[in-house]
């Protein structure tokens, strides 16, 4: 098993693999403390390591773990009625989404990631400001288009987040419920990837080390949630989404 496991991540240095593990873990106090984060800052470590193609199918298994915690941890705050509203109708955007992104050349693939991350912030704060509201209707019909980002990205989680409170939940049923639809599209992305023949030995390999800071994370988050004005934290992380994003578009423009 450990054998394996070496041999699948040869090519990959200690050091580099340390810095993996590292930013998973900070990405999942993120993501503990807010409800997103891993999909949004996981890119910035694993595309100059690994490359831009594997990173989307690398954060689809990894976030297999960390939305599983979330359900289990948030399971009576979960509002299966908008589970039911949004997931039936996400599902095949969300298959054709993957299918098309493994049809994306490396710097296809950079330029996409990048974009989605730096529109994701000023896409969010608009929103906001607006009071945006969503009916029972207005959020199936925009699960349609988001699960097409959500198949192809890594970043359109904080999209969902926005429009579950858009359609009135707040607090821990936001979590939960994000994270069970979340969940069922993760399998289908990680399911697509693995018929296209997107998902190599490595690529599971760093998903898992990545999945495994999952839980220490979610401990860490819950000692730094009472701590951290929340406006100091969504400031920190919009601009490191956005620095991010920045520099995936630049060095795909100069390749």
């Amino acid at each position: 098993m450990l054998e394996s496991i070496s041999a699948a991540v040869a090519d990959i240095s200690l050091p580099q693999l340390a810095v993996i593990a590292c930013m998973a873990l900070f990405a999942s106090v993120v993501g503990g403390v807010s409800g997103y984060g891993t999909g949004a800052l996981m890119p910035l470590v694993l595309v100059p390591i690994l490359g831009p193609e594997p990173v989307v199918p690398i954060v689809a298994i990894s976030a297999l773990f960390n939305n599983t915690s979330r359900a289990v941890a948030y399971r009576p705050a979960i509002d299966w009625r908008r589970v039911i509203l949004v997931l039936p109708i996400a599902l095949p955007t969300t298959i054709l989404g993957a299918w098309i992104y493994t049809l994306l050349s490396g710097r296809g693939v950079a330029l996409l990631i990048g974009s989605v991350l730096i529109a994701s912030v000023p896409a969010r704060r608009f929103f906001k400001r607006r009071g945006f509201s969503l009916s029972d209707r207005g959020l199936t019909a925009t699960s349609f288009g988001w699960g097409m980002l959500a198949g192809g990205t890594s970043g359109a989680g904080i999209m969902l987040l926005s429009m579950l409170m858009a359609a009135g939940l707040q607090g821990a049923a936001v979590i939960a419920t994000d994270a069970v639809i979340s969940l069922g599209v993760g399998l289908a992305k990680v399911a697509t990837f693995g018929l296209a023949g997107a998902l190599g030995p490595r690529d599971v390999a760093v998903a898992v080390l990545m999945g495994s800071m999952a839980m220490p994370g979610a401990f860490l988050a819950r000692l730094l949630v009472d701590r951290m004005p929340l406006h100091v934290h969504t400031a920190i992380l919009d601009a490191v989404v956005i620095a991010g994003g920045g520099v995936m578009i630049a060095a795909a423009l100069t390749r």
